[in-house]
C-alpha cells in the first residue's frame, strides 16, 4: 500500500512541476480539445438523455443520481484504462507519460496566467479591459463593475479555484492516482454545469452538487490553510488575519466550502470579500468575508498571485516530505 500511494504523489509532484512550467499548451487545445470538454460533452449527454422537463421531481433527483454515478464512472474508467496500459512499463517511461496526462486535470499555470491578465488589463489599459479579462474567469455580470468591483471578483476567483482547480484533483491523485483525479474533475464540471439551482437543475443536478461538495470538503479546508501559511511569505499580507477570518468567516459562505479559502485570502490581504454580485438578472446578496477594505486595488490582485503562487509551492513541499517518509518506511 505505501509504494502505491508513494508512486500516486510522485505523481502530484510531477504533474505540479509540468503545469506550472508549460500549463495545457493552446495547439493541443486546437487539436484535440481538453479533457473537461470532453467531459463536459459526456455531461451534456447524460443530461440530454435523463433529465426530462415532464418527470416529476423525485424522478429527475433519482435520474440524477444515476448519471451523477455514470458521469464518475465512465471518468474514472478512463483514468484507470490509461494507468493500465502502462502497467508494467519502466518507471522512466510510465511516470512521465502518467503525469503529463495527469497535468491537464489540474490549472496552475492557466488560472495565474487569467487572473494575472486581469491585474495587466487594469494597470494598461483601464477599466473596460479589466471587465473583459475578468469576464473570462467568473460568471458574474461585469458590464456594472468598477476597479474595485473587478479586482475583488478576480482574487475571489482566484482563491476559490485554488481549491478546485488545483488542490482538490491533486489531493485525489494523491490519494487515487489518474483515476481519483480524474473523476474529481468530472465531479465539478458536473457541479458546474448542472448543479446549479435552476427550474431545469433544481432535482437533476441534485446529486451532482452534493457530491462536489463532497469532493471539496477537505481540499477546500486544506487550501485555506495553505493560504494562511503563505501569507507569511508575502509582503504586507498576514497569515494571524487570514487565520482569524478564515475560522470566524468560512461558514458564513453560502458554499459549504467556497468560504475557506475566500476567507482566508480576505484576511491575508485585509480585504472584504464576496458580498453582493448579479448573474444574469439574478441579484445574490452573499455576505462579507473579511473586514478589511472593500475596495480592492490591481496591487492586491498582484499579491493574491504572490500567495497563490506561494501555496502551490507549499503543496508541492508537503508532497514531497510525505512521498520521502513514504519511501523510507517501505526500506
Amino acid at each position: 500500500m505505501p509504494l502505491i500511494v508513494t508512486w500516486s504523489l510522485l505523481l502530484v509532484l510531477a504533474a505540479i512541476l509540468i503545469d506550472a512550467a508549460v500549463g495545457y499548451p493552446y495547439a493541443i487545445y486546437r487539436l484535440i480539445g481538453h479533457p473537461v470538454t470532453w467531459m463536459g460533452r459526456v455531461i451534456s449527454w447524460l443530461d440530454t438523455l435523463f433529465n426530462s422537463p415532464k418527470a416529476p421531481d423525485p424522478a429527475r433527483r433519482l435520474m440524477g443520481v444515476l448519471a451523477a454515478v455514470l458521469n464518475v464512472g465512465i471518468a474514472a474508467a478512463a483514468g484507470l484504462g490509461l494507468s493500465e496500459l502502462l502497467r508494467g512499463q519502466p518507471w522512466w517511461l510510465a511516470l512521465p507519460i502518467l503525469a503529463i496526462l495527469a497535468s491537464s486535470l489540474v490549472a496552475i499555470r492557466s488560472l495565474y496566467d487569467h487572473v494575472a491578465a486581469v491585474r495587466d488589463a487594469l494597470r494598461k489599459r483601464g477599466l473596460v479591459a479589466g471587465r473583459q479579462a475578468v469576464g473570462q474567469i467568473v460568471g458574474r455580470n461585469v458590464d456594472s463593475l468598477d476597479q474595485a468591483g473587478v479586482c475583488r471578483a478576480a482574487i475571489e476567483s482566484l482563491a476559490e479555484s485554488l481549491c478546485d482547480g488545483v488542490v482538490a484533483p491533486l489531493f485525489w491523485m494523491g490519494l487515487l492516482g489518474l483515476p481519483g483525479a480524474a473523476a474529481y474533475k468530472a465531479i465539478n464540471t458536473a457541479d458546474s454545469m448542472i448543479g446549479h439551482r435552476s427550474e431545469r437543475y433544481l432535482a437533476f443536478g441534485w446529486a451532482s452538487a452534493r457530491l462536489d461538495d463532497l469532493a471539496n470538503f477537505l481540499p477546500a479546508r486544506l487550501s485555506g490553510y495553505l493560504i494562511v501559511l503563505s501569507a507569511a511569505a508575502v509582503a504586507k499580507a498576514s497569515p494571524r488575519k487570514a487565520l482569524e477570518v478564515m475560522h470566524r468567516d468560512a461558514r458564513k459562505h453560502k458554499s459549504p466550502n467556497a468560504g475557506w479559502p475566500e476567507a482566508a485570502m480576505a484576511g491575508a490581504l485585509g480585504l472584504r470579500l464576496n458580498g453582493p454580485k448579479s448573474y444574469g438578472e439574478e441579484q445574490i446578496d452573499d455576505v462579507w468575508l473579511g473586514s478589511g477594505r472593500p475596495i480592492a486595488t490591481p496591487d492586491d490582485i498582484h499579491r493574491a498571485l504572490q500567495v497563490y503562487a506561494h501555496a502551490v509551492l507549499l503543496l508541492w513541499i508537503f508532497t514531497a516530505l510525505i512521498a520521502l517518509l513514504l519511501l523510507m518506511a517501505t526500506r
